[in-house]
């Protein structure tokens, strides 16, 4: 069957629908249940739209594909990534990117909100997560207001995502205990491995942006040999030694 099309089996006619209208609905659904109605503290259906939309695209293994190349596993790796790039647009993708797994690998699949909606207070545990989620999603709309000047309906969206995190991670963790039950239907085992996947895939990422750096600062060492620049070339050999131990470099000496 095609995974952008579900069979609605409360349904007599049976008829062939779009998965996305599965995931609205869904939504719409825990949001009730929750409590969390939308438009309660500010106008957020357009956050229903990207949401479904987003859950929508986990569908596809294109996208998550596509999406390895811009994702870390810690908050390190992502600043270190960013640090010498210029580009907004770069920065954008890799703050978003993060953001919206982030939210899925914890409200759909980690869960470690569940009983949050009981206590009264969030566990050290779960305040990192609502913090590394609200920081990436900020980050991600001010980069947003550059990347899309003419549509800024995007940046909208990412600043709602950024000020009600912990919110929206309830509705999703309660979408996945009354509607997916995805973690259920994975074995610790294809678990371990998707993490695995991805961490690897992040940190050839990683491997790949810091070799660039190495050709550059050796490239300007060349031209003009100096202290400082050969400070950050060890520096940077060390970061690729991490990922490679087997890594070696040498400047060549008079």
């Amino acid at each position: 069957m095609n995974p952008r099309h579900y069979v609605d089996l409360k349904e007599t006619h049976r008829n062939l629908q779009p998965t996305y209208y599965f995931m609205i609905n869904c939504l719409l659904y825990s949001r009730m249940e929750t409590g969390l109605v939308s438009n309660q503290d500010f106008y957020d259906e357009d956050v229903n739209v990207y949401l479904a939309h987003l859950l929508h695209s986990f569908i596809n293994p294109e996208y998550v594909e596509q999406s390895k190349k811009f994702l870390s596993k810690y908050d390190t790796d992502v600043f270190r990534r960013l640090v010498h790039s210029s580009d907004a647009r770069l920065k954008y993708l890799i703050y978003k990117t993060n953001a919206d797994f982030l939210l899925v690998s914890i409200g759909i699949f980690d869960n470690p909100m569940a009983e949050a909606a009981h206590r009264a207070r969030l566990q050290p545990s779960e305040e990192a997560y609502v913090g590394r989620g609200k920081t990436y999603y900020h980050f991600a709309y001010s980069y947003a207001q550059q990347v899309h000047r003419k549509n800024q309906g995007v940046a909208e969206v990412l600043e709602k995502l950024s000020v009600g995190f912990d919110k929206y991670l309830r509705i999703l963790s309660h979408m996945r205990g009354e509607y997916l039950d995805l973690v259920k239907r994975l074995s610790q085992g294809e678990v371990y491995h998707l993490e695995r996947s991805v961490n690897e895939a992040s940190q050839q990422e990683l491997l790949r942006v810091k070799q660039d750096e190495l050709l550059e600062l050796y490239s300007a060492w060349k031209l003009s040999p100096s202290l400082e620049t050969e400070e950050s070339l060890e520096r940077v050999v060390g970061e690729i030694r991490q990922i490679n131990p087997s890594f070696k470099f040498e400047l060549p000496r008079s």
